[in-house]
């Protein structure tokens, strides 16, 4: 027994954080090679956003009503922070989905039973999803610009708030893959996830400021767009970008938009990643 023991010492790290920080890289150079020899899997995932830019920009611009007024490029404008927003909280089906499969294919057993972090194989994979939707934003931006979206051209408007947008972005984003996480994670098979990862999406993101002005729902429906994250997000960004349509709610989250975006995101990430690695211990294929 005692043998054993001291064999359990030795091969335990002396540096956990050090170790877990390894371990994930390594897992997210995995998914992200993988990702690499499926094109596919990028290039569908940048179809549908682009598809929203350009069905949104030139279907509903001229009849929606922005800071009373209905030029399409006033609501293209206005659009753009919401289409970002609603791109990156999207990639929550395609994380949970690809959980799934690994799941389903039995790989996590087999993480599970090698000498790794314990969170360090849910950490990569989420890694690896956000390189992914950083790519995804960067092509997004581009065709934005192509349709007309431009940042606000005053003075309070510079290159290091428009990054801090995309920041804000990124982050939300990451946030979100980790309730992907934990619903591919408690699912039989990838079909299921992507089914559970976007059926809860869809009202997150229509019940928000993303395309229409919230100012104009019912009170009790602009209460809830008001304090849903994904507004906060939103806001956030509209303001950073310098685009019109900023909401004029009362509402904490509106008024501090960049504040409440980081602790709605923060927060997102410490329940549901803790509720993910707790179901990581225990799942089986």
């Amino acid at each position: 027994m005692s043998a054993v023991t001291d064999a359990v010492q030795v091969a335990a790290p002396s540096n956990p954080i050090g170790q877990s920080i390894r371990d994930s890289l390594v897992v997210a150079k995995r998914n992200l090679i993988r990702m690499s020899r499926i094109p596919e899997m990028v290039i569908f995932g940048l179809i549908q956003p682009i598809m929203f830019v350009v069905l949104f920009s030139y279907v509903f611009g001229g009849s929606m009503m922005i800071g009373g007024s209905t030029s399409p490029t006033d609501y293209r404008n206005f659009l753009m922070a919401g289409i970002f927003a609603q791109t990156v909280t999207f990639a929550t089906a395609g994380a949970g989905a690809g959980i799934a499969d690994d799941m389903h294919k039995g790989l996590i057993d087999r993480f599970r039973s090698l000498p790794m972090a314990r969170g360090a194989v849910l950490t990569g994979r989420t890694l690896a999803d956000l390189v992914q939707t950083a790519l995804t934003l960067l092509v997004l931006a581009v065709v934005a610009l192509l349709v007309g979206w431009r940042v606000g051209s005053d003075s309070d408007t510079n290159a290091g708030k428009v990054l801090g947008a995309f920041a804000l972005l990124l982050l939300a984003g990451y946030a979100f893959t980790w309730i992907g996480a934990l619903i591919g994670l408690s699912v039989r098979t990838p079909e299921a996830a992507t089914s559970g990862g976007l059926i809860w999406l869809f009202p997150v993101t229509f019940i928000s400021n993303a395309f229409v002005d919230s100012s104009n729902m019912t009170p009790w429906l602009r209460h809830i767009a008001d304090w849903n994250p994904f507004s906060a997000t939103v806001q956030a960004c509209r303001v950073l970008f310098g685009n019109p349509g900023q909401s004029t709610s009362d509402a904490w989250p509106m008024q501090h938009s960049v504040w409440a975006s980081v602790i709605y995101s923060v927060l997102i990430i410490l329940i549901f990643r803790t509720l993910a690695v707790r179901k990581y211990r225990s799942a089986t294929a």
